[in-house]
Formats: structure tokens, sequence, C-alpha cells
């Protein structure tokens, strides 16, 4: 060190050690500024507010040196981990899988003291189960607390236990019988309640040990997305692990962090990384854009996570969920999977086999009708377009038959063709001619309710024309649709269709299937067809 020359360390609050800020947080990426030695030359000025010698004595005038605290340094990028080899075996693991056996056995316990209730301990282990899925009671949770679901799963189980004792007071008379049944009940609630704690308490363990975590990609770079990134990357439990950014462009800001890639690329980097689930928090792009890419087939069989726009709005009725103080909702599926695609298939089966059997004297009048009507040839064949762009065959009874081959493919309608008899005229006013479809749903290339099934060159044509057509084909084809009973039949507009089946896609249940088709038999009824 050069003679006139003083070192004097400059102390920032921000290095204090950690005794001194009790309760204090671990931070994440930022590293707490250190003590820096100063150096000052001869020549520097010196005030005498801050002035000390080398000795420690306090100096005059000229011995003076200004202290300078340096800024406080911009925060490092919070940078993804790499998963343990555990998470990679479990990650195709969901909530029910747990809880739903779990919460069937507790209700089934029971009958290891006594099977005197077994029909009705049965039938209740069964319609909890359901009362709980229609309730979302076996929906993901970002924040597990049973205190969160308690009030929820008590309303559903006394409703169910209602349900079961008023039908167990009809069939028996004894009050003794009744009475042991409602103790049987009233443990078997108990036990649910017991083992919905011991299932929360465990998955929470496996987050924080991080053998169970979904990879996640942040849609979005603003403030929101780095502390959503910042809270994954410090707390496991949310059972999330935080894989990188994505939005329309990089951020001008260079305290933002680097993105994984663009909003465009979102579909391409999913597989890269292995990503089962998308946090929409601020991003810049505009909805119609940011809808076209979560349709697409990689990043709707995500599952999908917003944070509301409007903090402290949320749907009534719902158990409210939340990543640390920023609060969060899961969306509607944009594709069917899982539980719901079984349901839905199960669904069909059941439909098409009953259908098929009661609707057996129709079926055989409408080929005998057919027949007087044109001849031999009562089934018409035609190649549709089905869920992935998969080409299939669809049946129906014949009502005319076309020229050629190129006719049949390209006319878009033969409403009011001339070559159509009254009997064709009418099977296609009531839909008959539509009846041997049922044999396609048993099949599997259709389902009873979904987007109408359309020919190769018209869906070329459409997909061309109209961007949100395509998405059409997330799912199966159906017998009937939303568009269809919602009047978009025939000359309709195009989008029209697609906007109502792609709405039917995002918000199916069983019971809006069920509302389709009781408003296809009243158009049936009253002559509505083509």
């Amino acid at each position: 060190m050069g003679e006139g020359t003083v070192e004097l360390p400059v102390i920032d609050k921000r290095s204090r050690p950690a005794e001194e800020a009790p309760g204090a947080e671990e931070t994440d990426g930022l590293d707490a500024a250190p003590v820096l030695p100063r150096q000052r030359t001869s020549s520097e000025e010196i005030t005498p507010a801050a002035a000390t010698s080398a000795n420690g004595q306090p100096g005059g005038a000229e011995h003076a040196v200004p202290v300078v605290i340096p800024p406080r340094p911009a925060p490092t990028a919070v940078l993804p981990y790499v998963g343990s080899t555990t998470s990679k075996r479990t990650r195709p693991l969901r909530a029910w899988m747990i809880t739903a056996p779990v919460d069937a056995a507790a209700m089934l316990a029971p009958l290891l003291i006594t099977t005197q209730y077994w029909k009705g301990t049965g039938f209740l282990a069964g319609l909890t189960v359901v009362i709980f899925a229609a309730g979302g009671l076996y929906n993901a949770r970002r924040h597990v607390s049973i205190l969160d679901e308690l009030p929820s799963l008590c309303g559903r189980l006394l409703a169910s236990a209602a349900i079961v004792a008023i039908i167990s007071a009809l069939r028996h008379e004894s009050v003794e019988y009744v009475a042991g049944f409602m103790r049987a009940v009233a443990v078997a609630g108990g036990l649910v309640i017991v083992g919905r704690i011991l299932t929360r308490s465990f998955t929470t363990l496996a987050r924080k040990q991080r053998w169970v975590e979904h990879n996640a990609i942040i849609i979005g770079a603003g403030p929101v997305a780095v502390e959503l990134a910042r809270l994954l990357r410090r707390y496991p439990r949310y059972g999330l692990r935080f894989t990188g950014l994505v939005d329309t462009e990089p951020s001008a800001d260079a305290s933002a962090l680097p993105l994984l890639c663009t909003l465009d690329e979102l579909d391409t980097m999913i597989p890269t990384v292995e990503a089962d689930v998308l946090l929409l928090a601020d991003t810049t792009s505009p909805e119609p854009r940011l809808m076209e890419v979560l349709r697409r087939p990689a990043c709707a069989g995500c599952d999908l996570w917003v944070v509301p726009r409007l903090w402290g709005s949320h749907a009534q009725g719902r158990i409210s969920d939340h990543i640390g103080a920023i609060p969060v909702v899961q969306a509607r599926h944009m594709m069917l999977s899982g539980p719901r695609r079984v349901a839905k298939r199960a669904s069909d089966i059941v439909f098409a086999g009953l259908a098929l059997a009661v609707l057996s004297p129709v079926f055989l009048l409408c080929a005998i009708a057919t027949f007087f009507d044109g001849g031999r040839g009562i089934f018409f064949r035609q190649e549709r377009i089905g869920q992935g762009g998969k080409p299939f065959q669809v049946i129906k009874f014949r009502t005319m038959r076309p020229l050629d081959e190129h006719e049949s493919q390209t006319n878009w309608s033969i409403a009011g063709d001339r070559r159509i008899g009254p009997i064709g005229r009418f099977m296609r006013r009531t839909s008959l001619d539509e009846l041997p479809q049922l044999w396609n749903i048993l099949r599997g290339d259709m389902t009873v309710v979904g987007p109408r099934p359309e020919r190769p060159y018209f869906v070329e044509k459409f997909s061309a024309e109209h961007p949100d057509y395509a998405m059409r084909h997330r799912v199966p084809v159906g017998l009937t649709g939303l568009a269809q009973v919602s009047g978009l039949r025939g000359d309709t507009p195009i989008s029209d269709r697609a906007r109502f089946d792609n709405y039917y896609i995002e918000n199916w249940s069983l019971w809006l299937d069920m509302k389709v088709l009781l408003r296809t038999i009243a158009e049936v009824f009253r002559g509505g067809g083509r």
C-alpha cells in the first residue's frame, strides 16, 4: 500500500449477521453485499464529517474520506434445478390416485366388523366417491391442507349419509336395523376424515422430499412470473419443479430472467423439458394468440393453472388455492384425458349398447324402408376424419346414390337434391339415417356427443380458412353435438360451429352430454334434422 493511502471498511446494512435480523427469510439467488475495503489516494478531498486517520484517531479536514455505499447488486436469475430420479418415476401420479382408493377403503371399513349392512355400505362407498368427485375433492391442489378441505368434506359426507339414511328407512321398518346402519355410517365418515389427514400429510412430505414433483413452465416474464419462479424454487411443498419462463418476446429490462423459448415454440419445448404443468402468469401475449398456442396438442395435454388478473376474485363455491400469497386457479382441461376420458368412453359403450338393443325394431324398419326405396345396398359408407386427424369409415342408411366418389367427397349439401325420395327425406329430417353410427361408437371411431365428423376435403379446406377448426379433433367426433342442437346444421357459419365445438371440449362434463342428448331427442321428435 502506497504512502498516503487509507483503507476504510464500508459496511452495508445488508451484510449484518443473520442473528441481527431474526425471522428474516432466506433469500433465493441474492447474495449479501460483502464488506469492501475502500482505498483513497492522498490527492482525494477529505471532509471533516467522516474523517479518521490511519491509526484510528480523528483527523483533520485534510484527512477526511467520504464514505460511499455501493448500490445493491441486481438479483441473479432463478435457475431451474435438476429433478430427482424418484420424481421422474412418480411423475404419472395424480392426486385422485391416492385419495380416492383411501376414501373408498375408509367407507368400506365397517365391513371388517360386521357384514350385516354390506349392501348399504357398498352403495354408500360408491355414492360418496361420486359426490366427492363432483365437488372437486379429487382435483389437484398446489397448497395442500386438510383444514381447507374440511368444510367441503364434511358437507358432502353429510349429504351422502342423508341419502343413504332415507333409502335405508324406506326399505327397512326396523328402527334398530336403521340405527345400527347409521352408526356404521358415522364410523365410516370419521375414518374418511382420518384417511384424508394421512394422505395429505404423506403428500406434503413427498413433495418436500422431492419424491413427487411435476415439471412446470411459467408463461409470462413479468414480476408475478418471476415471483412464482422464486416460490417454486424455494418451496417444494407445492409439488412443482420450475423449468423456465416463456413469453412472446424477451423483456427489455436487463434484470429480467432469460426466457426458455418464445411462446410460439412452447409446444416443441414441452417434450424437451418433460413439462406436464403450465402456469399462466403476467404474459404480454394477446389472448387470441395465447389460446391458439394453448390448444395445440402438446399444450392441451398439460395441466393449466392461471393467476387471476383480478386478485382476490375466484369462483364462488370452490376451494381457494394459492402458491405463496399468489392466488391460482386450475383452468378447465383443454382435452379429455385421464379419468374424464375413461368416464366418457364408458358412458359411450353403455349408451350405444342400450340404444342398439332398444332401437333394434326401428333399425329393422329403417333397413326395410331403405331397401324398398332404392334397392340393395341399404348402408352408405364414407370416409370421415376422426380424433387426431385419423380417417375412418362412417356408416349410415343410404338416402340417395351419388354419381361418383368425387361428388360424394366434395358436394357440401344435398338438402334440395331431387334424387332424395320421400323415405330418404323423412329419415334425414328425423336423423334416423344416422342410427348405424351406433356401431361406429361401439368400435371407438366415434363418441355419442362430440364435434361433427367431416370429410377430408372439407377438413383441409376449413382448417386453412378457420384457425380454430382443426382444434375440434382433440376429441373423438360425435353422433350429435352442441353445435348441431344449437341450430348450426347445414349451411351455417363454420366459424360458429368451431367455436361451439371447442367450447364443448373445454367445458365437458357428463351432465353436458346429458343435456345435448335430451335436446337431440327433442329435435328428432320435432323433425328439426337436415
